[in-house]
């Protein structure tokens, strides 16, 4: 299986690629358009800041080539916000895969949210063998609201959404690759979608 994690200057790659070694499988760290659209499955990370990550995509191209793609792809935290059509976060037009948009906790919560929290609501194969309550690392000041996309919720002041799903395409606002025994389950059950 050819596994390609998108290399666009804003991921948390090394930990994602040694959470995949753990797994038995190798991942290529990869920003060319060929090798993307030739992997079984893509995973596009992201940790920072939304207008700069997008701006790193459009100046790539690959703001065109990630919507486009047909195999299982994977947004993990900014990623998935990146995967959204708007985040509050420097004004930002994301890729518009997920139709929510992203917004700033305004909750009396402390923000960003770096914690250990819970997933629950569990819906699709890609929590297979996952319990509802599911411990799953989370750092974000930002989250996607409730859709008819959302298959995990997680409650922060409010209830979010901690994982997207259209199609081919999955997010999550957590990182599995921080997550345990939990993220290693989730990364093996989308690397078998």
């Amino acid at each position: 299986m050819k596994i390609v994690i998108i290399n666009y200057g804003a991921g948390n790659i090394q930990s994602i690629k040694f959470a995949i070694e753990r797994l038995g499988y190798t991942a290529t760290l990869s920003d060319k358009e060929s090798e993307i659209r030739a992997a079984d499955k893509v995973i596009f990370p992201g940790v920072g800041e939304a207008s700069s990550a997008m701006q790193k995509l459009r100046d790539t191209g690959l703001d065109t080539v990630i919507p486009s793609l047909t195999q299982p792809v994977l947004g993990i935290c900014l990623g998935m916000q990146l995967m959204c059509a708007h985040s509050e976060e420097g004004d930002t037009q994301g890729l518009g895969i997920f139709e929510v948009d992203v917004l700033r906790f305004r909750e009396s919560v402390k923000v960003p949210q770096i914690q250990w929290n819970t997933i629950s609501d569990l819906k699709s194969d890609f929590f297979k063998n996952i319990p509802e309550d599911s411990f799953i690392y989370m750092v974000h000041s930002y989250y996607a609201a409730i859709t008819e996309e959302t298959i995990a919720t997680t409650t922060y002041g409010i209830p979010y959404s901690s994982a997207l799903a259209k199609d081919n395409f999955y997010g999550t606002q957590f990182h599995p690759e921080k997550s345990s025994g939990v993220g290693e389950q989730i990364l093996k059950n989308f690397l078998e979608l």
